[in-house]
């Protein structure tokens, strides 16, 4: 009953706008298509906020409206004007249908496919282990090495299967020093936060960043990406790090506990390696080769495929439903573009007369706000477009830029954790019940408020702000 409540309240909305007199929208002389447009924005933010049916299905709803209602191939009774209402110009349903298989879903599958056959021949419990056994002197340090082990892995893999990489192997450490200690609580908290905050480091990392390179004016590689956002997380993980230990210190007990790492040595787990070193080794020189980021990602997925490293039955484990959710959010924000929609939205925002600093603050705080209730990559499917827009349609902007802008908001998306349903690695650290949400809101507000206020820093390094 709940969920037809909250699909009843998402589709009103969208359908009042439908059937509003044009003078009535908050746009100049809209066409039917930009009428449409702006009801099927509506409908996609309720149903991402409301959730009354899974996030991926709303993004295949919106490739099906812009489709049967908005492209060239649109049904014939939606290609006709209305009386004292043009129809506008249609999009291309190519267009449309490419954004399942855009550069950004290719970048995606290659990294889902490193994951997925470094997870079938444990070559990830195998690193994590090897990577641990340095740190495991004290508990200062065992937090420390959890919380850098956890962001580095998700930089190259989903952030939950990582979560509950870490949560296996962190269980006889969580059990050697009581599940009721703080110190425990302390551990298990450093996991989805490091998680969170790691997709930061990559292009790969988290959809978000996916979905900002789309919109940038400039092409941006695999290593200046890293070069810019590595450092910013390295600082929050040693501000959470410290944070987590002042508030959940340790109790004195000691470490007992051998981690043993057993490494596949058969020729297809050697071939494994070598792609997944290559792969890697390739996103961070594209300088030198040439090829860009997308292109490398196929080279693992051909390699896994031709060798039996990856069978039919492994590449059903893909995240499919990320896919088709950063799919949606492709198809949304090129029409929203093409269409001029976007640009009409965000002149028609009350901002003029704010710097842009104040504009690109306001961006941030409302990224930050709604990534803590809904999905971080459906808030950057909704606010990306637009912030697009507002850095191009604004002369305050002019001093940040796009490119700028862009990558700001969608870094934000990633620091919204403090409740357990903001994001997989929080719900999976809550669902052990060793933690209270109190424990989840005091340390996520606490990072995503010293997060916003170091890419603020950036602005002002960047002398964005005068």
């Amino acid at each position: 009953m709940a969920g037809r409540i909250k699909l009843l309240l998402a589709l009103l909305p969208p359908l009042l706008v439908l059937n509003l007199p044009v003078q009535w929208l908050p746009l100049p002389d809209p066409t039917l298509i930009e009428q449409r447009l702006l009801a099927i924005f509506l409908l996609a933010a309720l149903l991402w906020v409301l959730e009354p049916v899974p996030v991926f299905a709303t993004s295949l709803l919106i490739i099906g409206l812009l489709l049967v209602m908005t492209s060239d191939q649109a049904a014939v009774w939606f290609l006709a004007d209305a009386p004292g209402q043009p129809l506008g110009e249609p999009l291309s349903y190519q267009a449309i249908l490419g954004s399942f298989a855009s550069p950004i879903i290719i970048l995606f599958l290659g990294g889902f496919a490193l994951a997925l056959a470094a997870a079938k021949y444990q070559l990830d419990t195998n690193l994590a282990n090897t990577l641990l056994r340095p740190f495991m002197a004290s508990h200062d340090r065992l937090m420390l090495g959890v919380m850098l082990i956890t962001a580095l892995f998700s930089m190259f893999m989903s952030n939950t299967a990582t979560t509950l990489m870490m949560l296996t192997i962190m269980g006889p450490v969580f059990a050697s020093l009581g599940l009721q200690a703080p110190s425990t609580r302390g551990l298990l908290l450093a996991i989805p936060i490091a998680a969170n905050l790691g997709g930061i480091g990559t292009p790969i990392g988290t959809p978000p960043n996916a979905i900002a390179l789309q919109y940038l004016a400039e092409p941006i590689d695999f290593l200046s990406w890293m070069a810019f956002a590595v450092p910013l997380v390295l600082v929050l993980l040693l501000a959470a790090w410290r944070l987590l230990l002042k508030w959940y210190p340790p109790t004195g007990l000691g470490l007992c506990l051998t981690l043993s790492s057993r490494f596949v040595r058969t020729p297809r787990a050697w071939l494994l390696y070598v792609t997944f070193a290559l792969t890697l080794l390739l996103w961070l020189t594209s300088f030198w080769h040439g090829m860009n980021s997308y292109v490398v990602a196929v080279i693992p997925l051909v390699v896994f495929s031709l060798t039996g490293i990856l069978t039919p039955a492994d590449l059903q484990k893909i995240n499919w439903d990320v896919l088709w959710l950063v799919a949606g959010g492709i198809a949304l924000g090129l029409a929203l573009d093409q269409s001029g929609l976007a640009r009409k939205l965000a002149l028609a925002l009350p901002l003029e007369h704010l710097g842009g600093g104040a504009i690109l603050l306001c961006l941030l705080l409302v990224c930050f706000l709604l990534a803590n209730v809904m999905s971080n990559t459906a808030t950057a499917n909704l606010l990306l477009p637009i912030t697009a827009a507002v850095a191009t349609g604004y002369q305050g902007m002019a001093d940040i830029g796009l490119d700028t802008a862009v990558v700001l908001v969608a870094l934000s998306c990633s620091l919204g954790m403090i409740l357990p349903v903001s994001t997989p690695p929080n719900a999976l650290a809550y669902a052990t019940g060793l933690i209270a949400t109190r424990d989840l809101l005091r340390t996520g507000l606490a990072v995503g408020l010293l997060g916003l206020a170091l890419l603020l820093a950036v602005m002002l390094v960047l002398g964005a702000l005068a």
